[in-house]
């Protein structure tokens, strides 16, 4: 019933400007995702980005692969501006991102942010020169920069050199070990030189990405330990359905727990027909069950048992949840704080009346049958009980007006 209250000691870093969009030093972390769209496809493309920003994600990255894409981007941006879709948009390059910033300079000032990954800008003499020209740009262009690294693509020279000076060591270190110290030297030795190409050091992200829980938790252990670097937290290459939720939450439950990361991505990958905000609101739940940020009105439901004999229940928990979730575009602009309120859907006596006292405002079945009963509690006080077919509408119908009355403009002004 009150506000989230955040009691992690958050690690402090450099704040990092990206458009109208500040992470990092003090700032809430901030929740990211990814386009799945062929970016030369700007109708597709702006489509799915603001599909994204509505569902919550305050910062979308775009693939920027080839000509093409790199021409859409302006387009892109420029249509999104139209809708009054304000999402920074962050250019993620491989290989040929040095090429594509130079020879489009409307690309590389649509973009809010540049995503360059040290193992994909070149090899031998090459890489430092197109490394360098990426960072000229961004300095030139004023843009921010996550040094992502990725450990299915860490500089293989650098690995090897590590391996090798390992083998020759008098007490050897663990392969994993030499793979975790690659990651994070990677980072900040690219970081290291960014800096002495010009590129402040509050324009500087890094993300160690992997695919393993225990790897992942190491790498950000160790990057915390040595820089004051904002941090991007992702699990790359999650999976598919629980799988990647509970693995992406495992991992990034821990390093958010002792303060690490500014921003998040859930790395999930979309089950055929699938919206791809799922990741997005996967991210907003793992942090506001956390209590690190509020994003909409958190439904409390039982998972039912032997006392709830129908779906009566499950179908009004469900009914509820999407309802609010839905509502929250709009709530989100006309009623400050109604993210935080807390509303409880139970399935029997045993807890219902307990936790809907304890809710903002909650409702209990009565059990066995699910009977079309059901006392409805404000504020821990019952109101009244509800009967009938109707009862998900005449609670969507309650609720609303507790929004209005608790969270309206007449509730603040008095």
């Amino acid at each position: 019933m009150s506000p989230v209250r955040p009691s992690i000691q958050r690690r402090i870093t450099l704040p990092v400007a990206i458009g109208p969009v500040t992470l990092g030093g003090l700032a809430p972390i901030v929740i990211q995702s990814m386009t799945n769209t062929d970016t030369a496809d700007v109708a597709g493309t702006v489509q799915q980005v603001a599909e994204l920003a509505r569902a919550g994600s305050e910062l979308v990255r775009i693939t920027v692969n080839h000509e093409s894409a790199a021409r859409a981007v302006p387009a892109i941006r420029e249509a999104l501006d139209a809708q009054g879709c304000r999402v920074p948009l962050v250019g993620d390059f491989h290989f040929n991102g040095h090429r594509l910033l130079a020879d489009y300079p409307e690309c590389a000032q649509a973009l809010a942010k540049y995503r360059i990954n040290p193992g994909n800008v070149g090899t031998g003499e090459t890489k430092g020169s197109q490394f360098a020209t990426m960072i000229d740009l961004a300095c030139r262009y004023e843009r921010p920069v996550r040094i992502g690294v990725n450990w299915g693509s860490l500089d293989q020279e650098l690995i090897a050199r590590l391996m090798d000076e390992n083998a020759r060591s008098a007490q050897p270190r663990e392969p994993e070990h030499i793979m975790h110290e690659a990651m994070v030297q990677s980072a900040l030795s690219s970081a290291e030189r960014a800096v002495e190409l010009g590129l402040p050091k509050n324009r500087i992200i890094l993300s160690c990405k992997m695919s393993g829980v225990q790897d992942l938790i190491a790498v950000y252990r160790m990057m915390a330990a040595r820089s004051d670097y904002a941090l991007h937290l992702g699990l790359t290459e999650a999976g598919m359905g629980s799988k990647g939720i509970v693995a992406s939450t495992a991992a990034l439950a821990v390093l958010l727990q002792e303060g690490i990361g500014d921003t998040i991505r859930v790395s999930l990958t979309p089950a055929p027909g699938e919206a791809r905000t799922r990741e997005v609101v996967v991210a907003q739940e793992i942090l506001q069950t956390m209590g690190l940020r509020a994003f909409a009105p958190m439904v409390t439901a039982c998972p039912g048992c032997g006392r709830t004999t129908s779906d009566t229940f499950q179908h009004l928990a469900q009914n509820i949840q999407t309802y609010l979730r839905d509502q929250m575009p709009v709530w989100r602009t006309q009623y400050p704080g109604v993210e935080t309120m807390q509303v409880a859907v139970m399935g029997c006596v045993v807890n219902g009346p307990g936790e809907s006292k304890h809710a903002n405002i909650g409702i209990s079945l009565p059990g066995s049958g699910e009977r079309p009963s059901a006392p409805v509690y404000i504020d821990g006080e019952k109101v009244t009980t509800l009967k009938g077919e109707g009862i998900a509408d005449q609670f969507k119908r309650m609720v609303d007006d507790y929004i209005e009355s608790h969270y309206g403009a007449g509730s603040r002004s008095g």
